[in-house]
């Protein structure tokens, strides 16, 4: 269990990290220095006890990134993965970075979210909570955990081709790594299927065809079923 002890050291050493966060950062980007490493290794990392935050524009590497709440959110690019170098230090908002959980870096999305991860070469999607800033090369859309990394299947590559989507906000407290593993899914194993705006029948999606946004997900070995009884 974590101890009392643990837990005031990281509540003090968040309540003046805070601050850093919002104006710069990730304590002006893991490119420039660490946060405060607040849990050592092989002791268990607390979970949640961060605070919710979209923060003000901030620059690293002469680039600026303005933080917003989009619930629109969606993009593609590269994925990296970071791990015991950040393993049990201070996140953006104030959590413990554990690279054995499912959580992510991202430069402008609310802190804590949750955004869905698909890695684009092999269909492999994931829920992961955003909790914390960065990353900062060029075309890096996201840096996930090591364990997020695993699931999706490019920890042994480092990088990947992904697309990122916003989905909601997240608790403040207690753990979800749980029910986000639940997340896990192969998107190749799905096929897409949306309502007509003419006929309100369920059809396969056709370029040009008006089809609403009410959109189902099915399986692939079911989706001619499915079709045929809708």
């Amino acid at each position: 269990m974590v101890s009392l002890c643990a837990i005031a050291r990281v509540g003090a050493l968040a309540a003046g990290c805070l601050v850093l966060a919002d104006c710069s950062g990730p304590f002006a980007g893991r490119e420039a220095k660490y946060s405060p490493r607040v849990v050592d290794d092989g002791e268990p990392v607390p979970k949640g006890g961060g605070r919710y935050s979209v923060g003000k524009p901030y620059s690293i590497n002469g680039r600026t990134y303005t933080p917003t709440e989009n619930p629109s959110y969606r993009a593609e690019g590269i994925a990296s993965w970071y791990g015991p170098d950040f393993h049990g230090r201070l996140t953006a908002n104030g959590e413990v970075y554990d690279m054995h959980g499912i959580s992510a870096a991202h430069p402008t999305l609310p802190m804590p979210c949750y955004a869905r991860v698909t890695n684009l070469s092999n269909g492999r999607s994931l829920i992961v909570r955003v909790n914390d800033r960065g990353p900062y090369h060029a075309n890096r859309v996201i840096d996930l955990s090591v364990k997020a990394a695993r699931l999706l299947d490019f920890h042994a590559d480092g990088i990947a081709r992904v697309r990122v989507e916003y989905v909601t906000r997240a608790p403040l407290e207690g753990s979800d790594d749980n029910i986000l593993l639940a997340t896990l899914r192969n998107e190749l194993d799905y096929e897409i299927l949306a309502f007509s705006t003419v006929t309100g029948l369920l059809e396969r999606p056709v370029d040009g065809a008006p089809l609403s946004s009410n959109i189902v997900a099915a399986p692939r070995d079911r989706a001619a079923e499915i079709l045929s009884k809708a």
